[in-house]
């Protein structure tokens, strides 16, 4: 762990080996603003115009990785991150640790274990309930990706009407949802959201993805994310395990553990495997991601 300034930031770390870095932010957040192979780019959306700012209670979107609670609300969701937070270097990994929301008395921290060799990261999530009465709530991992690159989702297992007639999962929808829109490419097996700089409307879709991985490809790599799965829990917006939001400026992709009900002083914890690879054809269709993207979904978990 290097401490070093990012983006105006004084008071950042830096972990990497000797394929990939990551940054963390402690003069805000808990947020990892940084991840990217070393020397290449970052795969995280940074908003220019908001590094180094601190203070304030409004909410900025300053990029890179965060961690909320769902379901979304305003203004519970939206708690500003622009104070200081704790960082503390354990035997294998780096906690980062946010002071207790004043508006929610929800505490975050997230565990950060970058692996001594692979491009692949580990996070654990974490929510602490501080507060005097029990809150319903989910941890809920967001990633907020560069531009111009394609996230792909996986639906449920396909099978023939023979073999299954009873509903494999839901797919939730936002009332600005529009499937007709081109940016979304929906097969039999994945959806395909494509980030575009020049259309300004907003995109968004969910899925009860019980095979636990979602995907971003851009510029010849692919940022997978694979993450821990609660069999028969309730899921939040509707039953949704993964999503992807979009807009003009970046893409979303986002993984959320199962509800419940956190009473004070308990925690509740969501784990994922960040990994990246390079080489990477970005998928146009079904076939495309059978064939370039699973392997190395594969992979990640390995």
């Amino acid at each position: 762990m290097e401490k070093v300034t990012y983006g105006g930031w004084p008071n950042c770390y830096r972990l990497a080996n000797q394929r990939v870095e990551l940054i963390v932010t402690t003069d805000v957040g808990p947020r990892i603003i940084r991840f990217g192979f070393i020397g290449g780019q970052n795969e995280f959306k940074e908003y220019t115009e908001l590094l180094g700012l601190t203070g304030g209670d409004q909410w900025r979107l300053y990029g890179g990785h965060r961690l909320w609670h769902a379901p979304e609300h305003m203004p519970r969701s939206y708690a500003p991150d622009n104070t200081p937070i704790a960082i503390e270097q354990h035997d294998g990994f780096v906690r980062v640790i946010q002071p207790p929301e004043v508006s929610t008395g929800i505490q975050k921290e997230i565990d950060i274990r970058l692996d001594p060799s692979a491009a692949q990261v580990q996070l654990t999530h974490r929510l602490r309930n501080t507060g005097l009465w029990a809150v319903e709530l989910a941890p809920w991992a967001l990633s907020v990706m560069a531009q111009g690159g394609t996230a792909i989702l996986p639906l449920p297992p396909f099978k023939p009407h023979t073999e299954e007639v009873r509903p494999a999962a839901t797919l939730t929808l936002w009332n600005y949802t529009d499937l007709s829109d081109t940016r979304w490419t929906v097969g039999s097996r994945y959806i395909l959201l494509r980030q575009d700089a020049k259309r300004h409307d907003p995109q968004k879709i969910g899925v009860h993805a019980a095979d636990t991985w979602i995907a971003y490809a851009r510029d010849g790599r692919l940022f997978v994310k694979t993450f821990d799965y609660t069999a028969g829990g309730r899921y939040p917006d509707m039953g949704c395990t993964i999503e992807s939001f979009t807009n003009d400026e970046m893409l979303e992709i986002e993984t959320l553990a199962s509800l419940r009900m956190l009473e004070p002083g308990a925690e509740a914890e969501h784990r994922e495997r960040c990994s990246l690879f390079d080489g990477v054809t970005p998928p146009q269709n079904d076939s495309d991601v059978a064939r370039d993207v699973l392997p190395l979904v594969i992979q990640a978990r390995s």
